[in-house]
């Protein structure tokens, strides 16, 4: 099933938006902080976008395959996501744990993100209900 061009199009831009969101509130925290905090409120953000590039790739490859290998495919992948995600932050936790908060709030941009992308897409839609 191929995807839809306007989907493809916020799928593309998301990485984009993420990165810059990510850079710009790095950069206040660094000034309102420390250069540290800013550096590792970004390099969550980044490590986000990695995530949702590798997901978005992973889930393509997935689904191609047949149903059985495409669900234990897809599990295994999704597990190998978290261990290295949680990995991350047990790493960051151990080395600088003053800057957890940083990180995971840089982590946590593609949130607000995801929700001005599902904003704009329904105020584009002429009708979102059946």
């Amino acid at each position: 099933m191929p995807i839809d061009p306007v989907e493809e199009k916020i799928l593309r831009r998301i990485p984009l938006e993420v990165i810059a969101a990510a850079a710009v509130l790095g950069l206040g925290a660094a000034v309102v902080f420390n250069p540290l905090t800013g550096l590792f409120f970004f390099a969550g953000g980044a490590l986000s976008t990695l995530g949702f590039l590798w997901l978005k790739s992973a889930l393509t490859h997935v689904l191609a395959k047949g149903k059985a290998q495409a669900l234990r495919s897809g599990i295994l992948l999704y597990l190998a996501r978290f261990v290295l995600i949680l990995g991350v932050f047990l790493i960051i936790i151990l080395v600088y744990p003053r800057m957890i908060l940083a990180f995971a709030a840089g982590f946590s941009t593609i949130i607000p993100v995801f929700l001005v992308e599902i904003a704009l897409a329904l105020a584009r839609m002429k009708q979102w209900k059946n």
